[in-house]
């Protein structure tokens, strides 16, 4: 059974391309979507690509996915830094957790520096600009166990030794 993904961006990002470009690059939301869903034709998956600047759509979106999605990729933008009803939301799901940051936050100002979303997720992904949705699909994928044969065996990661 193909693998089904629901990404999740939150408040400002529909404005990517023109809301600081210095910080974010040019590239659009809507060009990101686009990437990911050429992404998961080729690794044979579905995604669901979603944004809202409110917090309780979002929250309603990540309790949608629960039984219906193997995995959640997030940008939670500002809400990283404040939302608890995200945290909480995030984590009924059982499936990866995957946030997503397009600037490295951790390099940025004291109030843009700490995802407390981030205690939530399996891993998270920051500094790579949009190139970052790409890497989360496949590690959400690959730690899914479902890379397909014909993606290359680099791709599919280290086998642990037991």
């Amino acid at each position: 059974m193909a693998a089904k993904i629901m990404i999740l961006n939150g408040p400002n990002l529909n404005f990517l391309g023109i809301r600081e470009p210095h910080i974010y690059g040019s590239t659009t939301l809507a060009e990101i979507e686009a990437s990911c869903q050429q992404l998961a034709a080729t690794l044979g998956i579905t995604i669901s690509f979603h944004e809202s600047n409110l917090e309780g759509e979002l929250v309603n979106w990540i309790q949608s996915a629960h039984g219906k999605f193997d995995a959640i990729i997030m940008n939670p933008a500002a809400y990283s830094f404040t939302s608890i009803a995200l945290i909480d939301a995030l984590k009924i799901f059982e499936g990866p957790k995957i946030e997503v940051h397009i600037s490295n936050i951790h390099a940025r100002d004291e109030l843009h520096r700490h995802s407390i979303t981030s205690t939530a997720s399996t891993a998270v992904i920051c500094g790579l600009g949009p190139y970052g949705y790409i890497v989360a699909i496949l590690a959400a994928v690959q730690k899914l166990g479902r890379l397909p044969d014909t993606i290359q065996a680099a791709l599919h990661g280290l086998r642990t030794k037991v």
